[in-house]
């Protein structure tokens, strides 16, 4: 009895051990042979990806000319593991490329915290401070012997030739976790386009990445590549960016603009593409390039006067006598004037707006955009809104406000243009009858409660980038194509029609030619371009007037439309006018003949009487 126990036991025991025996046979097979996930852990130890980084597209102006290239940049690493298995010498480190002690404090902490470098390790290479010049390095890949773990990689800074359009092309920067998120192409330590064209084109400018993977040694030293390159994937270059900006009139426009707080805008009419877009005070794009970008920068958003803010399309201004011009339109759309209509001018006399200039005692359409004259456009706006008197609880009224505002907004204003490439748009605003019913209440408000609208005041905002597509449009004879700055043919170009027929617009060519050789505008008009233009004096609470300007030229074939604004500078005609023509003189004829005008008009300085 006892001996079939004992060896009923002893066959138990043998099952178990068999069965122990084919547990561990099998998870070897599934590990070794099934489960490649311990090689790959393996080849991982063995392998070091790591990244090539592409060149960057380069950026072109409407003729082909080079606006943006590279230029080698170099970025310092290190391998902590090194430099801690020698008296390392930090000082002398730190004189090499030109950072004091505690920067290098503040780097090295930086860098060895693996939540802002999620891949540190002290025994590979570790990224210590990018985007160096050559000068900056100079020292230190003479003095590369002395500094044991310490290695100099060459990768590509952004060249900005020229020292102009800041705004327009922007700057390369380095990535956040935002980023990195929304892109996973993005790591730390990668930069990509921050503003302006770099940033609204940076898939294309960017290129790919590519991988060089090398193999090291269980220490994690590189040994070369791994299987001589089979792995690797080579980066593939950004595309090139050709953008409607003309060079040459650019600098002139941003020279003209020296010293002074305003924008330009020209656009070519039949594109829709910006020639033109400068703002003041504005920067050299080279002092965002680099190690001092930070500093740069933060010195930029510091200054009172806000460079970095592009005026062209952030800043909102009353347009001034300069919607006049659209006024007159309204009105001969809707048969409340033709172009022989009359109303009455009594000078600084006039009631309930005074006019600002001597001229007849009747003024029609042409003579009244010639002119300026308030009174004009005050009737006209009256008369528009009511023509069917405030009967029937205002809604006669109120439904001819809104067939204004409508046409208005027809020409662009009002609202941001869409499926564009033009970046950071303020809306600018064309008051709503929800608005005034709101402030005045549902019946107290009249014609003569928003007067102000007449000549382009009170509560109508635009931007410098709608008030050129504004004259654009009119250059047009009644539409525009939204502005855009790609000239390849992946901009969409969308056509949008006024709603003002083609057939009133040659009596308001006449009259802003008028403004050229008769009125406003006539001490700097060149008759061989053949300017049609519109000056503009918008009042401001907070010091001297905004001067304003629009125009257009040739009058028979428009090719440029700009729009000018100059703050506190005045009346239009004393600023805005001049440089308005300069830009346009560059752009029609390729030089500047009035070099006395150019001359005064870049010495003068509206800065310092601001801050006087």
């Amino acid at each position: 009895m006892e001996n079939d126990l004992f060896h009923s036991r002893k066959y138990i025991v043998s099952g178990i051990a068999i069965i122990i025996i084919l547990v561990y046979i099998l998870r070897l097979f599934s590990l070794q042979i099934l489960d490649q996930s311990s090689q790959a852990l393996a080849d991982s130890n063995a392998q070091l990806h790591q990244t090539i980084y592409p060149s960057r597209g380069l950026i072109y102006d409407r003729n082909g000319e080079l606006l943006v290239v590279n230029q080698p940049a170099y970025e310092i690493t290190m391998i902590v593991k090194e430099m801690e298995e020698t008296n390392f010498d930090t000082l002398g480190f730190c004189k090499a490329i030109q950072i004091d002690v505690e920067e290098f404090v503040t780097r090295m902490q930086n860098m060895k915290d693996i939540n802002k470098n999620r891949g540190y390790s002290k025994h590979t290479p570790q990224i210590f401070i990018q985007h160096l010049q050559q000068e900056d390095i100079a020292q230190l890949q003479q003095e590369k012997y002395r500094y044991p773990g310490v290695d100099i990689r060459v990768r590509t800074l952004r060249n900005y030739i020229y020292p102009i359009a800041s705004h327009v092309l922007g700057s390369v920067g380095q990535v956040n976790y935002s980023d990195m998120e929304k892109d996973e192409y993005y790591a730390m330590g990668d930069y990509s386009g921050r503003d302006g064209i770099e940033r609204t084109y940076e898939k294309q400018l960017r290129g790919e990445k590519g991988v060089e993977v090398l193999m090291r040694d269980a220490r994690g030293r590189i040994q070369g590549k791994y299987q001589d390159g089979a792995l690797d994937i080579p980066a593939q270059a950004g595309v090139d960016v050709r953008i409607s900006i003309d060079r040459a009139t650019q600098e002139v426009a941003e020279q003209l603009l020296k010293d002074k707080i305003g924008s330009i805008v020209a656009i070519e009419p039949k594109t829709g593409e910006i020639l033109v877009m400068a703002s003041a005070p504005y920067w050299d794009p080279k002092e965002l390039v680099g190690k001092e970008r930070s500093t740069n920068y933060q010195k930029l958003a510091d200054n009172k006067h806000k460079p970095l803010m592009n005026r062209a399309t952030q800043a909102q201004y009353a347009p001034g006598s300069t919607f006049k011009i659209i006024q007159a339109l309204i009105g001969l759309q809707e048969g409340i004037i033709t172009p022989n209509t009359q109303y009455t001018c009594q000078g600084r006399g006039s009631s309930p707006i005074k006019c600002t200039h001597s001229h007849g005692n009747l003024v029609d359409v042409c003579e009244g955009i010639e002119q300026s004259c308030n009174p004009f456009f005050w009737e006209l706006f009256r008369d528009l809104l009511q023509q069917d008197g405030y009967k029937d609880k205002h809604t006669l009224f109120k439904k001819h406000y809104e067939n204004w505002r409508n046409i208005v907004t027809s020409f662009g204003l009002g609202s941001q243009f869409e499926n564009t490439d033009v970046r950071d748009q303020a809306k600018g605003y064309i008051p709503t009858e929800e608005f005034y019913n709101k402030t005045y209440g549902s019946r107290g408000w009249k014609a003569i409660t928003i007067r102000s609208l007449s000549i382009g005041q009170g509560e109508i905002l635009a931007t410098p980038l709608q008030l050129a597509n504004q004259v654009a449009a009119i250059a047009n004879k009644g539409y525009y194509i939204t502005p855009h700055f790609n000239r390849h043919d992946s901009m969409k170009l969308d056509v949008h029609n006024t709603l003002v027929d083609k057939k009133h617009f040659d009596v308001v060519h006449q009259g802003m030619a008028r403004v050229m050789t008769k009125g406003t505008g006539r001490a700097y008009n060149l008759p061989k371009l053949q300017i049609c233009g519109k000056t503009g004096t918008v009042q401001n609470p907070h010091g001297e007037d905004h001067a304003l300007f629009i125009a257009f030229a040739p009058k028979d074939d428009p090719q440029i439309a700009i729009a000018v604004a100059i703050e506190n500078a005045g009346f239009g005609s004393k600023s805005a006018c001049p440089i308005a023509t300069l830009v346009m003189e560059q752009y029609l004829t390729g030089k500047i003949e009035r070099t006395e005008l150019f001359e005064q008009m870049v010495n003068t300085n509206l800065i310092e009487q601001e801050d006087e």
